[in-house]
């Protein structure tokens, strides 16, 4: 029964989101708005975020250190893991602290509340999709030819989704109550990116431990990237079926767990 009443709050949930869809796009093109408005560059800022991490790790990783990229040369094997990790660490950024941004719009107007930390993804969901572009034009560049298994990527960018909002959901709840984590984040973010295989291919870690490492679901969403863009393969499931179950928790528990406390956040904040 309690899975049943579960399962009937969170249709309500969604229910009540696409009601609000229109201010959901209205706050999502807002928050682009805000990034760029007086900016000199405009929208290239968000190909040069990558862009700048992937030459100063060519030069260090790729260049001084060697780092084994399976015969891709590394600035196009770098690129491909810096692109979706971008969009994962930019996106829980921006909605984290979307609710005590937006203090008086929380407690003076009725909305689903999680519209906010969903349009700070969305913008970056943008910024992710202008880097992508410039990411093909370099694998017409480097010679990598498009394949039929381009097809999973769209699969992958949605387990990414889910585990996102679920981290951001989470994230954006607990930083009402402790506004500590607005400082924890950035440094949580930076570990988990060395934990994952941004920098380094996943074969790096030894077998008997790579059970365990692929518990983090950023690590098989890039190497599944990977494997599709570079070398034309399908993701192997036995690396993505745990990130797999493990950000769909993530999102349903996530997702439940905002809006169980939702009620409460206009009288902490």
């Amino acid at each position: 029964m309690a899975a049943i009443k579960m399962i009937s709050n969170f249709w309500h949930y969604l229910q009540a989101l696409f009601q609000h869809r229109d201010f959901l796009l209205m706050w999502t093109l807002r928050e682009i708005q805000l990034r760029y408005k007086q900016s000199l560059l405009g929208a290239a800022w968000a190909l040069l975020q990558p862009l700048a991490l992937m030459v100063i790790f060519s030069a260090i990783f790729g260049y001084l250190l060697k780092v084994e990229s399976g015969g891709i040369p590394y600035p196009l094997f770098v690129y491909s893991s810096l692109l979706p990790w971008t969009f994962f660490a930019n996106a829980i950024n921006n909605s984290v602290p979307s609710l005590i941004n937006n203090l008086n719009l929380v407690t003076r107007i009725y909305f689903p509340r999680e519209i906010l930390p969903l349009a700070g993804i969305g913008a970056a969901f943008i910024d992710f999709l202008v880097g992508a572009a410039l990411y093909i034009l370099m694998m017409v560049v480097y010679g990598i030819p498009a394949r039929l298994v381009l097809l999973w990527i769209p699969i992958l960018i949605i387990v990414q989704l889910l585990l996102t909002i679920g981290v951001s959901l989470i994230a954006s709840t607990v930083i009402v109550f402790l506004r500590d984590v607005r400082f924890v984040v950035p440094l949580v973010l930076q570990v988990w990116m060395y934990l994952s295989p941004v920098i380094y291919p996943l074969e790096t870690i030894p077998e008997k431990w790579r059970g365990l490492y692929l518990l983090n679901p950023m690590a098989a969403l890039i190497d599944g990237y990977r494997r599709i863009i570079l070398y034309g393969t399908t993701p192997q499931w036995q690396y993505l079926l745990p990130g797999l179950v493990i950000s769909i928790i993530i999102f349903f528990g996530g997702y439940l767990f905002f809006k169980r406390m939702e009620p409460v956040f206009a009288d902490i904040i």
